[in-house]
């Protein structure tokens, strides 16, 4: 833990969401003055300006004024909230200027495990996070994932002996300064945000930074022969561990998830996740956890028993010799892949459902993928267009639905038995539906409304 005096400074936290509202209490707890500043105005914020100010802060709402930081010790800013020139000027004047994870790991001293990548970090921080609750250690699990990292100063799994499981974002990751995980961990980096990124070094160097704080001492995970990840955890002054293939210290071998350290190995048939993706996705975690303290007791079990997550390469639904997936939480181009190579063969073809708001990046790898194993395609939402011009040149359908619905039921039209119909959009989902949960709620109500002869259900 980083000693921090806070008490009597001024602090401006920017962005009124979850995150921002769990740092703007926890300042005013450690005695603060706090303001919280959002872009937009009281009746756009709704309950979150009520809890703001039951928590004791002040609000200045409805734009990002210069003068909103006059006086200010410290800002810090949610990862929702985009690059804004008036931080770059207030950092200019000294202002230190952090994100939500910095300030919540300068309160902690439990073990900090933080998990980030492009794809499956919400799956590795489940599955880490149930084999560090198994230990019979106090046991946070949260960042990106949920419940942000302030919450847990505090408790139990907040202080010595106690573990901490988050899950980071490259937004949560921009802002830190001495955040530094006793457990780091870097599943992979394919393109992604680059809406938000100038280019993908910028997103990469982003992610990287998990290792940039990390002391003598402490871990870093990265996947084997994965040259990218590897130079950025030189970053780390730690210990590198490889995980997955020739040379991981955990991978797979004959069927089983090995770990030569611990000698755990655990059947990959007892494993719950579906796809090839999710034996690295384990074989991170074993690891994770096993540098964490856990016992290979504790981390069979959880391995055994762990289903996955919603909306993660969920089967829905078997009609007709055509099984139904949802991986609606596949909103980037990498995730997309992953899930086809996960699902897909020669012999077991993908109709794949896709679309929605573009996050900038090239869709050629999809339509690589697709022309191996791909039985067609059915687009939906704003980015339709942009994939469909990717997807120029396959010999494969390529249909247009105007709901989630009908693009079920195209689909349908297009399977064989034996194929599989995957919702991956490797897009965000905020031009038809509220979030990724939502599209992919809708996905499994229309895929359960389908009628035929032989059905099983998950």
């Amino acid at each position: 833990m980083t000693v921090v005096q806070i008490v009597g400074k001024n602090a401006v936290v920017v962005g009124a969401g979850a995150s921002g509202l769990a740092a703007a209490e926890l300042l005013v707890r450690q005695g603060a003055r706090v303001v919280v500043n959002d872009g937009r105005p009281r009746d756009a914020l709704g309950d979150a300006a009520v809890r703001a100010e039951a928590a004791g802060a002040e609000l200045a709402l409805g734009g990002h004024d210069e003068a909103v930081f006059d006086g200010a010790d410290l800002v810090v800013v949610s990862p929702g909230v985009p690059p804004l020139p008036v931080l770059d000027v207030i950092a200019s004047r000294g202002v230190e200027v952090i994100g939500e994870l910095e300030l919540a790991a300068r309160f902690l001293d439990g073990t900090l495990i933080a998990i980030t990548g492009t794809n499956g970090k919400s799956t590795v921080t489940t599955l880490v996070g149930e084999m560090m609750r198994r230990t019979g250690r106090p046991t946070f699990v949260g960042g990106n994932l949920g419940r942000p990292l302030s919450e847990a100063v505090g408790t139990e799994a907040g202080a010595e002996g106690g573990v901490l499981v988050v899950e980071v974002s490259s937004f949560q990751l921009e802002r830190v300064r001495h955040f530094a995980p006793a457990v780091a961990v870097l599943l992979n980096v394919s393109a992604d945000h680059l809406d938000r990124y100038s280019s993908f070094e910028a997103y990469a160097e982003a992610k990287g930074n998990v290792f940039a704080g990390q002391r003598a001492g402490s871990h870093a995970i990265v996947p084997s022969g994965d040259a990218l990840s590897a130079r950025l955890a030189s970053r780390s002054r730690g210990t590198v561990h490889l995980f997955a293939g020739e040379g991981g210290e955990v991978r797979m071998e004959g069927g089983q998830l090995r770990d030569g350290a611990s000698g755990l190995s655990f059947p990959r048939g007892e494993l719950r996740l579906a796809g090839r993706h999710n034996e690295d996705n384990a074989c991170a975690a074993m690891l994770a956890a096993r540098l964490a303290g856990a016992d290979t007791g504790a981390i069979a079990s959880a391995l055994r028993e762990i289903r996955g997550l919603a909306h993660r390469a969920v089967i829905v639904r078997e009609l007709d010799g055509v099984t139904y997936v949802d991986d609606s939480k596949a909103t980037n181009v990498g995730a997309t892949v992953a899930a086809l190579d996960g699902l897909a063969s020669h012999e077991r073809r993908a109709v794949l459902i896709a679309g929605g708001v573009d996050k900038g990046g090239s869709y050629a790898p999809i339509a690589e993928r697709m022309r191996e194993v791909g039985r067609g395609v059915v687009l939906i939402g704003q980015a339709a267009d942009l994939l469909e011009r990717a997807l120029e040149g396959l010999d494969l359908p390529v249909e247009r639905a105007r709901s989630m619905e009908e693009a079920v039921q195209r689909a349908r039209g297009m399977a064989e038995r034996g194929d599989f119909v995957l919702l991956a959009p490797a897009c965000s989902s905020f031009d038809m539906f509220t979030s990724y949960a939502h599209r992919g709620d809708v996905f499994q109500a229309a895929v359960r409304a389908l009628s035929g002869e032989e059905g099983t259900w998950a």
